[in-house]
């Protein structure tokens, strides 16, 4: 079976690229997913390393979107190649199975792990700047509709902080982090 990955970073961003470059490929089963590629934990991506089995055949568009870390590309490809997956990039085109496959993957998932720290640093720069000149003001704050109630139930003992965070939908440290301005704002 073909299988496609599909990913993009943010909510914001549009795979349309990516599936506009897999028209073609016949793919069976595409999986996409809307988050960042630091690590492996993406459902989209970890239901297709499920579902994938020997004589498979896995399409990305490029590398990066398999994996911003040299590491989890590396384990990726190797646990693919272990389950007798074949791994396809579109833009780098070349066999994993080689060791000059392996060798030019290896540099490729390098390079995404380096262009993403330099992301990361622009990024961190940018927001430092915007803070001195007073525009940064941060993440906005998720709104909890019925923290007061759920709060109210902690403060009694009646749930665990745990409990009182699932209830949100938050974690703990959020929780407890708007337990401590609840009570100086109150």
């Amino acid at each position: 079976m073909r299988v496609a990955y599909i990913r993009v970073s943010t909510q914001e961003q549009n795979e349309a690229r990516q599936l506009e470059a897999l028209k073609g490929y016949g793919i069976e089963k595409p999986y996409q997913d809307k988050v960042s590629g630091k690590d492996t934990a993406r459902p989209e991506f970890q239901k297709m390393m499920d579902f994938v089995r020997e004589g498979d055949e896995v399409y990305v568009t490029e590398w990066s979107r398999l994996s911003r870390s040299t590491i989890d590309l590396l384990d990726t490809v190797n646990t693919l190649r272990d389950k007798g997956v074949k791994v396809v990039s579109l833009k780098e085109n070349f066999d994993t199975s080689t060791p000059q496959g392996k060798f030019v993957l290896t540099v490729f998932a390098a390079l995404a792990e380096f262009e993403r720290t330099l992301i990361l640093e622009r990024q961190k720069e940018g927001i430092d700047i915007a803070k001195k000149e007073g525009r940064y003001k941060g993440r906005k704050e998720k709104v909890l509709e019925n923290f007061d109630e759920v709060y109210e139930a902690w403060r009694k003992k009646e749930i665990t902080a745990v409990k009182a965070a699932e209830l949100l939908g938050v974690t703990r440290a959020t929780f407890y982090n708007r337990v401590k301005k609840y009570i100086i704002d109150y």
